[in-house]
């Protein structure tokens, strides 16, 4: 028989920050019709604690603003993180790394942002997933993802006007190393599956040339992503999609 233990499972290197991930998003729905996006741009992942603190000329380039998260009223993003969890509560009093668009010459849109949570010793608490939609829309889920990343939880935020809010997200959300790989799917009771998301990436120095690499790359790419969300719908319009009613929005998914 083999002895009990107490144990713990080692506890995995953190990933250095802040870091940049050139990346490929896609979008790929099977029900009713068939339909595939992709769109190239980069994403930051950022220690809460210690946001880049870029030289002057290249702020306008990337800043982190806590009102663009949450409800928009925290006065730090690591205060907002912390009320979030504090509502489900929750308590992560470690490390917290967010993978996000930062907002460039004044504008940013971030349909999804991780927060992976730590406690003091480096262990994983949570994820948290903060969606918004194109309507000023914001929700949080706070998901517990087991060893390999993965995580499920009911839809509760109208996001697409072509989806009603129902079924749930399967989600793969591992810390992003060398390599970023997550996918969002959509399920509904019938088994359908009408929706997978994938983030792909590959890890950069944030260094300012890193960073001027980027933008040159994938120029405004905030307002790219914006643009481009409307573009293609505005196409699965034209192939006879029909747009859903929008439900109101809770207190938590209100704009500041």
């Amino acid at each position: 028989m083999t002895p009990a233990t107490d144990a713990l499972p080692p506890v995995p290197a953190p990933p250095p920050v802040p870091a940049l991930y050139e990346t490929e998003i896609g979008h790929t729905r099977v029900t009713p019709l068939r339909h595939t996006l992709r769109h190239r741009t980069y994403l930051w992942l950022i220690d809460l604690d210690e946001p880049p603190v870029l030289p002057r000329p290249l702020r306008p380039l990337a800043r982190f603003d806590p009102t663009d998260h949450f409800d928009g009223t925290a006065p730090t993003l690591r205060a907002g993180l912390d009320a979030c969890l504090a509502a489900h509560g929750v308590r992560a009093d470690g490390r917290i790394l967010m993978l996000a668009h930062a907002r460039v010459l004044g504008h940013v849109f971030n349909p999804l942002t991780l927060y992976w949570c730590h406690d003091r010793a480096g262990r994983p608490v949570c994820v948290v997933a903060e969606v918004h939609n194109t309507y000023g829309g914001r929700h949080t889920y706070l998901l517990r993802p087991d060893a390999h990343g993965r995580a499920e939880t009911p839809k509760e935020f109208y996001v697409s006007p072509f989806l009603d809010v129902e079924g749930a997200y399967r989600m793969r959300l591992p810390l992003p190393g060398d390599r970023l790989d997550l996918t969002v799917q959509l399920r509904h009771p019938d088994g359908s599956r009408p929706l997978t998301a994938t983030v792909r990436g590959t890890r950069r120095p944030a260094h300012p040339r890193g960073l001027l690499a980027a933008a040159l790359r994938h120029p405004w790419s905030t307002a790219a992503v914006s643009l481009g969300i409307r573009r293609h719908g505005v196409q699965l319009y034209l192939k006879g999609l029909r747009v859903r009613p929008r439900t109101a929005p809770t207190a938590q998914e209100g704009t500041p």
